[in-house]
């Protein structure tokens, strides 16, 4: 990190209590937020060891990933468009991407899945799909999700991704070389300006292309809704990454003639690893940078939360669980887990473990069409406050076997909750919500 000295400084310029003196300080101080939040997360080492977790899952699933890619557009008798993506992705690497690319898609056009039998085609999905398990795995961090989709959830939209997202490419692809090599755009091209300028459009696609790959990939992959602005923002500012990286890789590995001297034929491999770690660290500071986009609020100092005592705990668990219940018997719509965040003004890493306790202990389920809504799983009638309070105190750890200072010391906290389930160990939550809803709002508010 940055000297203790210069660090303070930027933190009191950044996080300072003076509020920004114009339009242009406040737009400084926005942006040195993120930018001071990013290089924090890639200094921390976390997106960088996952990046290079990716590296090695992409080494082990590039083939079968594309194999059933151009599986599915050889049954459409489009599988020669496969080698154009594969080549631009390689292009930084220079003239040998030619070389690597042929010799990947000779591997993948060698692939028979007749001969492989049942349990060959059973790996070679398994080895594909672990490369889209791995990458939501690394966005599920960055968006402080600690649950992932449902598994049949995940098959269902993995096996998608497969099947659809080669159609999806080719079509883009399709589409915008036939709309540039129509009748009409050709003549346009002999009429200037208009030709300099459907020449700079004609540059533009390429980056284009990759914006919409990640825009789409930081709204679909992560378990919780993600607003168009943090896709598109993030998508926005991994394509300029990506495409900068490009340029200055493509140049270091044209100059980079001790590599060659030094490791001979290992040097392109090399090459790879790298740039394949670089494409991955860029995709997953987008998915960062999304994530800040729509939770400013993590853009803090320290990445650490602050501690939480146990009565914070406690209160957040109920308040889920409360409003669970008051939308259900009110006829609302129920809240999702990011709904949920911001109804409570509260931060995902806790409303996350809050929601993961309650469906645990069987009083909160997911439901909806893409069951991420978060209803009561049982009557709220048959729903004690004691019961309730004691599941969210105890969770699911278990401290039977004490010693005998152990056992004193649970006493003491028997006889703490004793004392609440007396008093309130035959309310219900649905009579006690009923009650709230009875209480005038300024009795409520007092």
């Amino acid at each position: 990190m940055l000297p203790t000295t210069a660090s303070t400084r930027l933190r009191a310029w950044l996080w300072g209590n003076s509020p920004p003196a114009n339009r242009w300080h406040r737009a400084a101080t926005h942006g040195g937020r993120y930018a001071f939040a990013l290089a924090r997360d890639l200094l921390e080492g976390q997106l960088s060891m996952r990046a290079m977790s990716l590296v090695y899952t992409t080494l082990l699933s590039l083939v079968p990933f594309l194999a059933l890619g151009f599986s599915v557009l050889k049954a459409l008798g489009a599988h020669n468009s496969l080698e154009p993506v594969l080549l631009e992705f390689l292009r930084p690497l220079g003239p040998q991407a030619q070389e690597i690319t042929g010799n990947v898609i000779g591997f993948v056009e060698k692939i028979q899945v007749g001969v492989l039998g049942s349990l060959g085609v059973a790996l070679l999905f398994y080895t594909a799909i672990s490369l889209i398990q791995k990458v939501e795995s690394s966005f599920n961090f960055i968006w402080r999700i600690e649950r992932p989709r449902p598994f049949a959830q995940r098959m269902g939209e993995y096996l998608g991704v497969l099947m659809v997202g080669p159609v999806v490419v080719f079509s883009a692809m399709g589409m915008t070389a036939t709309v540039l090599n129509s009748e009409i755009v050709t003549r346009i091209q002999e009429l200037e300006p208009f030709g300099f300028l459907l020449y700079g459009l004609t540059q533009l696609v390429p980056y284009a292309l990759i914006v919409g790959m990640f825009t789409f990939m930081y709204a679909y992959i992560p378990n919780t809704r993600v607003r168009l602005k943090a896709a598109v923002l993030g998508g926005l500012a991994a394509g300029i990454l990506w495409q900068s990286a490009s340029l200055g890789f493509a140049s270091f590995v044209s100059g980079a003639t001790n590599y060659n001297a030094i490791y001979s034929g290992f040097a392109i491999l090399i090459f790879l690893l790298i740039w394949l770690y670089v494409g991955w660290l860029i995709l997953l500071t987008g998915c960062q940078f999304a994530f800040y986009v729509q939770h400013p609020m993590h853009m803090r100092p320290d990445r650490s939360l602050p501690h939480a005592g146990s009565r914070e705990v406690e209160f957040t668990a109920l308040m889920v669980m409360a409003t669970a219940g008051r939308r259900f018997i009110d006829g609302q719509t129920a809240l999702t887990q990011e709904d949920m965040t911001r109804e409570l003004a509260a931060t995902p890493e806790r409303v996350a473990r809050a929601v993961e306790a309650l469906i645990e202990q069987g009083f909160l389920t997911e439901a909806g069409q893409a069951r991420t809504q978060l209803v009561p799983a049982r009557d709220l009638e048959s729903v004690s406050l004691g019961a309730l309070w004691q599941a969210v105190r105890r969770g699911n750890s278990a401290l039977a076997g004490q010693p005998p200072l152990g056992r004193r010391v649970l006493g003491l906290l028997d006889d703490a909750e004793l004392g609440f389930v007396e008093r309130h160990g035959n309310t219900s939550l649905r009579q006690w919500l009923r009650a709230d809803a009875r209480t005038p709002a300024r009795d409520r508010s007092a």
